[in-house]
């Protein structure tokens, strides 16, 4: 106090720290900003030169770019990564800085008014689209935009051109086809650029836009349609071109050193078709193993397609296929460890319940899933999962439910109970420790968007209630705890067929959560058994989990943090460094081997390309996966396991405890009528925004997303906004 003057009103000090404080939080803001507009510029910039490329004054200025840059070390195709692949990269490297500088807030405060959002207002409900929002219909718009404009700008160009040829029809149909045929390819190309980057699982990119993996695998279905369509009629137009000239067999079989290489093409489209073929509906729906196996193909399509263009023409589409091999590679590293099993029960309903063992420091939401491998069943197959404990269940372990339902379930179940009757008893069991348990994951949303809806609908369908399971026990916790949580009206939707599947309700035991919950929190849950007339006869039976015990902590090991999702730094500091290494490896091999040897081959330089790219993330980006490793051990082996996890998410249950069974009302043959139920919600709640979150097959979200739609659109003042939310895994 003694250095304050005497002639400074205090009140004038405080304002100047206010003062300070608000110079600090409006810098803050400005760098916020700044890097939202630095990657919207660049991505803009991006798309728009993708877009205008077919035009001939793109094409202009793209010889141009390449006479000016052509001198440089990296030669073309440097210049051509500069221009299509590095964008992508940098927004990559900035969107990094922005989700460690500015995380996302959620559960503190709601807006004023009930508005329409984009992202979650459903347009289409049926068709080969499935539910389409209004922001996925302006990219499908746009998309098909391009694809249209490239084609016709394309084949003006075409045409123009052979006016002036004094050459036969015959001959000038041989040029037309194998032109349009050559600018198909570079179409191709351009969609290759963006095929990848939605299957990225962990991707910085998804993050940024907050669309979880399993809602981004959608556009890499459609994207992948598109492409493999636009690449199969580049195939047809040569091989139609080369039989009329009498020479298909010739040209196909054709190795060119200088120029594209024919073979390679005919082998990576191959490749391509038949993952193509085997990806449609019906084939992955019925024969699932033949499509999970033939989909590793991808790896003989991306080489044989470096072979076919070279490596300049190649770079056009490294970008989002350099980022898919940097979370592919991250993810062996994650599923190398082993993770101990620390308990598994069996519902009467015959789901499965396992819960994993993973260190305190890993972050997930409870929207997240998992994808699991039990080497035992394949080598190969790694099955998703939605978890369905809350983060806030435990520091030290997640649980996932298991509907038996196919041959991998059947096996599994099999595999760790003593006998294949065993879990029909519903006794409990010890895994076996043959079991041998890998984990890719968790992924999900970056927030946890549950907590930005003041009022919540939530539609099930049979295990499609595991996610709202985690959600329901997330905000019980919350609500306990006093912790930010936006929801305060909640209305559970879950269709079933049987009664014995009500007995997943019991996984969450509110008394131990939150006995006291209906003082803040109104949760009404309506279960609809659709192929019981009546209750059965065991009806108060069939709500307990029987036998579900939890074991003790063994000494095995927990989840791996080494994923995309996990630490921002460690993350940023993978993809930096591993970017850098292939941009430094790409600058060796040129300089002292390609310019001082005279490597002319297009095909070997493709090679080459790709090997850089693999090497820059097997050798840097490994470098940083050793010190991560090591940092998360260090880190792991100062943490007290003990504490939370004395109690595991499967507490046993019984009859005195108050399940979310007990709080729900259940009728017996009979859907939901979900008209009734969304006029009865509106009346209720009034003015308000609705957040509907449906997880379930596509007959129930298109429902749903109907309902919402007919909703929106009446527009009446004193009803819900309703925004559909879609929480289905579909491969």
């Amino acid at each position: 106090m003694a250095e304050l003057s005497a002639h400074e009103p205090l009140l004038l000090i405080g304002g100047a720290e206010h003062g300070s404080s608000k110079k600090t939080a409006l810098s803050v803001c400005l760098v916020k900003w700044v890097l939202k507009i630095l990657m919207w510029v660049l991505f803009v910039s991006w798309v728009v030169v993708i877009f205008l490329y077919p035009s001939e004054f793109m094409q202009g200025l793209f010889r141009k770019w390449i006479l000016a840059t052509q001198g440089t070390l990296f030669g073309v195709s440097g210049s051509i990564f500069l221009l299509f692949s590095a964008p992508i990269l940098i927004i990559a490297f900035l969107a990094f800085a922005y989700v460690t500088a500015f995380p996302r807030e959620y559960g503190v405060k709601k807006s004023k008014f009930p508005r329409f959002h984009l992202w979650t207002f459903p347009v289409l409900v049926d068709g080969p689209f499935g539910v389409v929002s209004a922001a996925e219909l302006i990219g499908i718009l746009l998309f098909s935009a391009y694809i249209l404009w490239a084609v016709s700008a394309y084949a003006t160009q075409i045409l123009r051109e052979i006016s002036d040829f004094p050459f036969s029809f015959k001959i000038k149909s041989y040029f037309v086809l194998e032109v349009f045929g050559l600018r198909l390819g570079s179409i191709g190309l351009f969609c290759l650029a963006f095929l990848f980057l939605p299957v990225a699982r962990g991707s910085i990119l998804l993050r940024l836009i907050d669309i979880p993996f399993e809602h981004a695998t959608r556009y890499h279905v459609w994207l992948g349609h598109v492409t493999m369509a636009i690449f199969t009629l580049h195939g047809i137009c040569y091989i139609v071109a080369w039989a009329m000239q009498g020479r298909l067999v010739h040209e196909m079989l054709e190795w060119k050193n200088i120029g594209v290489a024919n073979l390679p093409g005919v082998i990576s489209l191959l490749a391509g078709l038949l993952m193509w073929v085997t990806s449609l509906h019906p084939v992955r729906k019925h024969y699932f193993e033949l499509f999970f196996y033939t989909h590793q193909l991808y790896v003989v399509f991306v080489i044989f397609l470096a072979l076919h263009v070279g490596d300049f023409i190649f770079s056009i589409a490294a970008g989002g296929i350099f980022l898919f091999l940097l979370d592919r590679f991250l993810r062996f590293w994650q599923s190398r460890t082993t993770v101990n099993i620390i308990s598994g029960s069996c519902l009467p309903c015959g789901t499965l319940e396992l819960v994993l063992s993973k260190p305190a420091n890993m972050r997930y939401n409870a929207l997240s899933f998992i994808f699991l491998q039990v080497r035992e069943l394949s080598w190969l197959q790694w099955h998703p999962f939605s978890v369905s404990s809350s983060p806030l269940d435990g520091k030290h372990h997640l649980s996932i439910l298991i509907k038996v339902l196919g041959e991998w379930t059947r096996k599994l179940r099999d595999s760790i109970s003593n006998t294949s009757e065993q879990p029909q008893k519903g006794l409990s069991f010890q895994p076996s420790p043959m079991i041998t348990a890998s984990v890719e994951g968790p992924y999900g949303h970056e927030s946890a968007y549950h907590l930005t809806y003041e009022n919540l609908i939530l539609v099930a369908g049979g295990i499609g209630i595991s996610p709202f399971l985690a959600i329901l026990s997330d905000i019980l916790h919350r609500v306990r705890d006093k912790k930010p949580c936006l929801p305060k009206n909640i209305f559970v939707v879950w269709a079933v067929k049987k009664s014995k599947e009500l007995s997943l309700l019991s996984v969450v035991n509110v008394d131990s959560i939150c006995p006291s919950f209906s003082d803040t929190l109104n949760l009404e849950i309506h279960t609809y058994v659709t192929q019981e007339s009546e209750p059965p006869l065991e009806e108060g039976m069939v709500y307990k989990s029987v036998g579900c015990s939890s074991f003790p902590l063994s000494n095995g090991s927990s989840m791996s943090s080494l994923v995309g999702t996990g630490n921002n730094i460690w993350s940023g500091a993978y993809v930096f460094l591993s970017t850098l290494g292939f941009v430094i490896l790409l600058g060796l091999l040129e300089e002292f081997y390609i310019r001082r040897y005279n490597i002319s081959s297009w095909w070997f330089q493709g090679l080459l390309f790709v090997i850089c790219m693999i090497a820059g993330i097997v050798i840097f980006g490994g470098l940083v996966i050793v010190l991560w490793s090591r940092w998360e051990r260090s880190v792991s082996s100062n943490e007290n396991v003990v504490e939370d996890d004395s109690k595991s998410n499967s507490t046993p249950f019984n009859e005195s405890s108050m399940s979310l069974a007990s709080s729900s009302t259940i009728k017996y043959g009979c859907r939901p009528n979900f008209q009734a139920i969304f006029e009865t919600v509106s009346e209720q709640w009034g003015n308000v925004d609705v957040g509907v979150m449906v997880c379930g097959p596509p007959s129930l979200q298109s429902c749903v997303a109907k309902e919402c739609r007919s909703q929106n659109i009446r527009g009446r003042w004193n009803h819900p906004i309703f925004h559909f939310n879609s929480h289905s895994f579909d491969l």
